[in-house]
């Protein structure tokens, strides 16, 4: 299970061909920019969001710019990653492809992940549903329900089955 300090390492570009760091670089680097202010910072932003441009289009990810993802993020194989403005992921938490962190109509709210949550390959997470400290969730869930820390949820609907050792 992941901490609460975030592994800013995990975020490091291996090579230059490593379009998943590249596309949270250009996302963390928009966001310090636009924290900044100014003329300097203006022109930082567009550079940045050319560049968040690029890499979203090569990766087949859809990260908003504004987007609050907390520090270690690992997304392994981005294609298809679809996460909601008003989601917030933790630390060292690891997304898998297709992965969608959405809202559903009826409920207002968007999922909050713990630190250290895994989400594997196809799984949606929908609504104001919040993943505690260390859960997983299996391939192609549907969780539509809190997720308790350090729990395992799999199936359509999500259903909690056994503990993460």
């Amino acid at each position: 299970m992941g901490g609460a300090e975030p592994d800013w390492s995990r975020e490091v570009p291996a090579r230059f061909w490593d379009p998943p760091r590249r596309l949270l670089r250009a996302i963390r680097a928009h966001q310090r920019a636009a924290a900044r202010g100014g003329l300097a910072a203006a022109i930082a932003r567009r550079r940045w969001t050319l560049s968040w441009r690029f890499w979203s289009a090569v990766t087949g990810a859809d990260i908003p710019l504004n987007a609050r993802l907390g520090g270690g993020l690992l997304l392994p194989h981005p294609n298809g990653v679809v996460i909601h403005p008003d989601a917030v992921v933790g630390p060292n938490c690891l997304i898998l492809q297709q992965v969608t962190l959405g809202v559903t109509a009826g409920r207002d709210g968007a999922p909050v992940l713990g630190a250290g949550v895994d989400v594997g390959a196809g799984a949606k997470v929908l609504g104001p549903v919040r993943l505690g400290d260390g859960a997983v969730v299996g391939a192609n869930a549907v969780v539509l329900a809190d997720v308790p820390p350090g729990e395992v949820a799999v199936g359509v609907p999500a259903r909690v089955i056994a503990r993460r050792k």
